[in-house]
């Protein structure tokens, strides 16, 4: 199968986790990103920086008429059999629509990480993506509550796809002296913030005299770590990525999730790496996660800052109850198919499916 995968392409967990995949399941895999064209121009570069970044956060101009007209001309002289697009807010629905009238044996499929239906996002930033809903033949949601989202907004069939870990990436490592010092600790939270009590619940983790360590955006994090009591030694905070972010989780006793509040997720792609680091995963309690993790077996589900500490305090006090609890996880993300692998095998699945639909 040949697959044409469109989207910002500006992170390896995306887009390039799913080209990947594909590759590694003997399929065709052919790249588009949209990232490159908002960069700055080597004429007038602050001009240009300028009026890049407002094309790209409007998705608006000159710039997004020729990514569109360029991902036109390369899928009709490659004639995919696929069309996968990935968080498409920059395709535009008559891109959509021309190269359905081009390509009619073509399964045009969109995939959204965000949930462009929360009432906290302005909907202009979703307004090309929901308006080509319909125009897919396959829409896959990444919440269970946006299926109901999806077909209202008229799309012909949906499909959950959730997040994935990537096995190359999430995985147990032993780390050297350096990485001991840098990211050895009884409990680590790598993320962003929200203003959504995971700070309160974090001076509560430092409350204890635990060894804990943060990581993110420092722009988002520094301001207010410094103006905590009890967490004002953590700043400056680093993001980590890649490696660094697989030892961060790898050198911690029990790694943290917090769900966004902006997407109103049940769940997040850190339920799935954490566990596949080999690390004990201690979360906020959902109904959605409890069905995927046996909670106090193969994870930690906490319901308000006292239930959090009972339990992770039970965890670093048992060094044999912890393992088995990590290890119990990490056999889980693999026994449910939570890898990317086993994601986009799924995805060719629903994809052969519409396709033999069509042929009978």
């Amino acid at each position: 199968m040949k697959v044409l995968v469109v989207g910002d392409w500006h992170s390896e967990l995306h887009e390039e986790a799913v080209h990947t995949a594909l590759l590694g399941l003997g399929h065709e895999s052919i790249r588009f990103g949209w990232h490159q064209y908002f960069k700055a121009g080597q004429r007038f570069p602050f001009l240009s920086e300028v009026a890049g970044k407002a094309q790209n956060k409007y998705m608006l101009g000159p710039l997004v008429s020729r990514l569109n007209a360029d991902l036109r001309r390369l899928a009709l002289s490659t004639r995919p059999d696929a069309l996968f697009v990935y968080r498409g807010t920059h395709v535009l629905p008559s891109t959509l629509k021309t190269l359905k009238d081009n390509l009619p044996g073509m399964v045009l499929v969109g995939y959204n990480n965000d949930d462009p239906f929360s009432p906290q996002y302005p909907m202009w930033k979703w307004r090309h993506f929901l308006r080509g809903v319909p125009l897919y033949d396959l829409v896959l949601a990444y919440r269970q509550h946006n299926l109901n989202d999806f077909e209202r907004c008229g799309a012909r069939e949906v499909r959950l796809l959730r997040s994935w870990f990537i096995p190359s990436r999430n995985r147990p490592v032993v780390l050297n002296a350096r990485q001991r010092r840098d990211f050895e600790c009884d409990v680590v939270f790598a993320g962003h913030f929200e203003d959504d009590g995971r700070l309160a619940l974090l001076e509560e983790i430092a409350r204890q005299g635990w060894r804990l360590r943060i990581f993110g955006p420092g722009h988002e994090w520094d301001e207010l770590l410094k103006n905590s009591p009890v967490l004002n030694s953590q700043g400056p905070v680093r993001q980590v990525w890649g490696d660094e972010y697989n030892a961060a989780l790898c050198g911690a006793k029990v790694a943290l999730c917090f769900f966004s509040r902006l997407n109103r997720d049940t769940y997040t792609r850190r339920c799935f790496e954490i566990p596949a680091s080999g690390t004990v995963l201690a979360s906020e309690y959902s109904d959605d996660l409890a069905h995927m993790f046996e909670d106090g077996r193969e994870a930690i589900l906490f319901r308000n800052a006292d239930d959090m500490v009972s339990k992770i305090k039970g965890l670093l006090n048992d060094d044999e109850q912890r393992q088995a609890i990590a290890t119990a996880g990490r056999m889980r993300v693999w026994r449910d198919g939570h890898d990317v692998g086993s994601r986009m095998q799924n995805v060719v699945n629903w994809i052969q499916e519409i396709s033999s639909g069509r042929v009978e």
